[in-house]
């Protein structure tokens, strides 16, 4: 199921020019209605359901109701996210709650080298076998 605002818990992120959920969406389905001042997914039926806007809601206003092989009906998954982790609050329909706590990334973003203490290349092996761009055919 895609995800939705809560409307009654939607700020629209106090007025800026994106809110937290058009910032993080990666189909960019988040957009913000200026006249009600609150977030909406435009387009349900093309959310994959990533959980980005509803672990970035400053307000918890967003949702997403899990579909039935995984989330019984009654139960639903709750991020809370921490300064250095988020908290899932995994509620069954049983009255049931459990909860895991995950580290979240500290470091900003684009600042680090994934290739940092990898060797060099070496571009004399590129067209041996077992290289990716290994060309079967011979003259």
């Amino acid at each position: 199921m895609p995800s939705f605002v809560i409307t009654e818990k939607c700020d629209g992120c106090k007025g800026q020019e994106r809110t937290a959920c058009q910032y993080i969406c990666p189909h960019d389905l988040m957009v913000l209605d200026r006249d009600r001042m609150k977030a909406y997914n435009q387009e349900p039926e093309q959310c994959w359901e990533c959980y980005n806007c509803v672990k970035i809601c400053p307000q918890q206003a967003i949702e997403v109701r899990g579909y039935a092989d995984y989330i019984p009906l009654g139960g639903n998954v709750i991020p809370l996210r921490g300064t250095d982790s988020i908290m899932w609050t995994i509620k069954f329909r049983n009255g049931v709650l459990k909860r895991f706590k995950f580290p979240i990334r500290l470091t900003p973003e684009g600042s680090i080298d994934p290739y940092k203490g990898a060797p060099e290349p070496d571009y004399s092996k590129i067209k041996g076998p077992g290289y990716f761009n290994y060309e079967a055919r011979t003259q």
